[in-house]
């Protein structure tokens, strides 16, 4: 299978370029293929002619996307719009991912995909938009809401992870101070990438909700990091109005891969046993 990959250097690209490496994969830099850029999108996918597009690229700060509410939408709604338009015309299946951002957190049990979205911040708005406008435009979509994501390109990709900016901080004997009102599931991307290419091969068309299982807060996430690593870090709870940031974030946002679970497919791993294997790699990296 012939498969474009956008954004194969970024977190979720670098375990999808693993995950498909028995395919025929396609990862142009983003000079090549800028998605703000519609005739030059339509021309590439013209002249390679995938079988399936990839896109993981989004403006995805949620803070920053506060104040710049229409480069979030020109990146996540419009730009998402052209390329579900221009998969559409050579008949390309269309993969792109969303966020659990798209809920307001008020459910208090895992949200399903046919739960109504109704997003907190920009951010979360702009990516369910990018949602809307696929599905109006192209059948052959697989749509995935993720949640928490964390994986070895972030390491060393734009602004690291989570894992990463825990380990810097108590490194850097920090007091470390992580909300304990925020509810999700960190996400490992090389589950999801492994779930991803599980779904391409299939024809189960539509939204998805796709992470590991099991959920935390933001505080015990940090909390089980250190802990695994055996470190006695200045670690403390506070809450999201204490944190005072720019975007509100929902209070419960765990999802429940339901649709995966109707198809016999829901078979990723715990929050904890992911961490665990993220950070067992981490070590035997040099360098690390």
């Amino acid at each position: 299978m012939k498969i474009l990959l956008i954004g194969a250097s970024g977190q979720l690209g670098a375990d999808l370029v693993k995950a498909l490496s028995g395919h025929s994969l396609l990862t142009p830099p983003h000079r090549s293929l800028d998605l703000l850029q519609p005739d030059r999108v339509r021309q590439v996918l013209q002249s390679k002619h995938p079988q399936v597009v990839i896109n993981t690229a989004a403006f995805h700060r949620v803070d920053d996307c506060e104040s710049q509410a229409s480069t979030a939408f020109q990146v996540n709604a419009e730009a998402v719009r052209n390329l579900a338009l221009a998969a559409r015309e050579i008949e390309a299946v269309l993969v792109h991912y969303s966020t659990d951002y798209v809920f307001d957190g008020a459910a208090g049990r895992p949200y399903l995909e046919d739960d109504l979205p109704r997003p907190l911040n920009v951010y979360g708005a702009s990516k369910l938009a990018g949602e809307h406008l696929v599905k109006s435009v192209w059948e052959k979509h697989f749509l995935i809401r993720t949640s928490g994501l964390f994986g070895r390109a972030g390491s060393r990709g734009k602004g690291g992870n989570f894992v990463e900016t825990m380990i810097r901080k108590a490194a850097a004997k920090e007091s470390i101070r992580v909300v304990h009102d925020q509810r999700l599931t960190p996400t490992g991307t090389r589950e999801l990438a492994r779930a991803t290419a599980a779904l391409i091969e299939t024809s189960h068309y539509g939204l998805y909700h796709v992470t590991s299982k099991g959920n935390c807060t933001w505080y015990e996430f940090a909390g089980e990091i250190f802990r695994l690593l055996g470190v006695r870090a200045d670690l403390a709870p506070t809450t999201s109005d204490a944190f005072a940031a720019a975007a509100r974030r929902p209070a419960y946002s765990v999802l429940a891969n339901h649709r995966l679970e109707e198809l016999g497919m829901d078979d990723l791993k715990h929050w904890r046993d992911v961490l665990r294997e993220y950070l067992g790699d981490r070590i035997r990296r040099p360098g690390a």
